[in-house]
């Protein structure tokens, strides 16, 4: 008994409860002889008969021993994959995603529509169209919310985080983080509802399921750029990068061609992320949070108009602002873009509202002047910009 199960019990015990479960018991010197009951098939050997008695007895009279872990540290039991997998899950869940789990294998249509290769066909596979390794997330998840949209359930949102493959290489397989939104599914998550429009789900929703991954990952700042790969919408897409090359992923609305080719109805907004192309966090030297600082003084807001050629990008410009001085200025934000009657073909107006915080003394109104003064000069040397008049 304690040998196997771990537990003391005297010789009666054991006897009385294998005879009130039918065994026969017989004492021989320091061992018992039982015999099996006809019906109790299940009963093959000595562990067998220990269960039962353990059973009866109950395991709650084995006594707790503690497991000796020694002097050595205790190393992570999760992998930093891991570890970004389920920040990522978690993530996405908080924004109202269903958590999905697709077939490996797409049809191989598909697969060079999301950019396959050749050699990720597979030589004997399953089904006609399960034929090659999926280059993306994104063609099974659309599969995914079709199928629930022609069983009565057209509003989905759905997320996988798996494993895709650009080459046969161990290095290009990779993990991405990836989800659609179909129909009323915005990432307000209202709806139909009485008390707002109901309106479908578009880039920007797309967008910020893209960013509130990165956000949960610690990953740097990143630039966002117009357009995609051929499967997404030209005018309704992003590519998200750090720098010219390293890109991390891509979101937006699915080209009417590949929700043809698809064989699914649209409009659909979806976005991916490749985990391993975000770099890791630096090390903080300490876990403690930085003080809290509060600025005694009142922030000073300051409107700008400009007039920029319409090849010019709104981040340039909201960069070129905040550069001027990024102690004093704390928040450079769009707040509209504008044209038509007004503004010269080939123009547009992009409206920014700069926030300046003072932090030891109250500005006065010259200061104010100045900064505004630099910030007009930088724009206009960095995007050739102009104020409205």
């Amino acid at each position: 008994m304690p040998r196997l199960a771990g537990l003391e019990a005297d010789r009666g015990e054991i006897t009385g409860v294998l005879a009130g479960l039918g065994f026969s018991v017989a004492v021989a010197d320091s061992t018992l002889e039982v015999s099996v009951p006809s019906w109790r098939g299940d009963i093959e050997g000595r562990a067998d008969i220990v269960e039962e008695v353990v059973r009866i007895l109950g395991v709650d009279r084995i006594p707790a021993t503690p497991f000796e872990r020694g002097e050595a540290p205790r190393k992570p039991v999760l992998t930093a994959m891991q570890v970004r997998v389920r920040k990522a899950k978690r993530a996405l869940a908080a924004r109202g995603m269903v958590e999905a789990v697709t077939w490996s294998f797409i049809a191989h249509e598909h697969a060079e529509l999301f950019g396959g290769k050749p050699e990720l066909a597979l030589l004997n596979p399953i089904a006609s169209d399960l034929s090659d390794m999926r280059p993306s997330l994104v063609p099974g998840l659309v599969a995914a919310a079709q199928k629930n949209a022609d069983r009565g359930h057209p509003n989905v949102a759905l997320f996988e985080v798996g494993q895709i493959f650009r080459g046969e290489r161990a290095q290009d397989q990779f993990t991405a983080a990836g989800g659609v939104r179909r129909g009323l599914a915005k990432s307000t998550g209202l709806g139909r509802h009485w008390s707002s429009r109901a309106t479908e789900a578009d880039v920007f929703d797309a967008k910020a399921d893209a960013l509130a991954v990165l956000e949960a990952l610690d990953a740097p700042t990143v630039h966002v750029v117009p357009g995609g790969p051929a499967w997404l919408h030209p005018g309704r897409s992003g590519t998200i990068q750090i720098g010219p090359q390293n890109v991390l992923g891509y979101f937006g609305e699915l080209h009417p061609r590949a929700l043809e080719a698809l064989k699914a109805e649209g409009p659909l907004v979806a976005f991916e992320v490749i985990l391993e192309k975000i770099p890791q966090p630096k090390a903080k030297a300490t876990r403690a949070k930085p003080v809290l600082e509060l600025a005694p003084l009142q922030p000073v807001e300051r409107d700008f108009a400009f007039v920029v050629d319409r090849t010019v990008k709104a981040a340039d410009l909201l960069r070129a602002a905040q550069g001027v001085d990024r102690k004093l200025i704390t928040d450079v934000m769009v707040f509209d873009v504008y044209e038509g009657e007004g503004i010269d073909p080939g123009k547009k107006s992009i409206a920014i509202a700069v926030t300046l915080q003072p932090r030891e003394k109250t500005m006065t109104d010259q200061e104010i002047d100045a900064i505004a003064a630099k910030i007009v000069a930088e724009v206009g040397k960095r995007t050739g910009g102009v104020l409205r008049g």
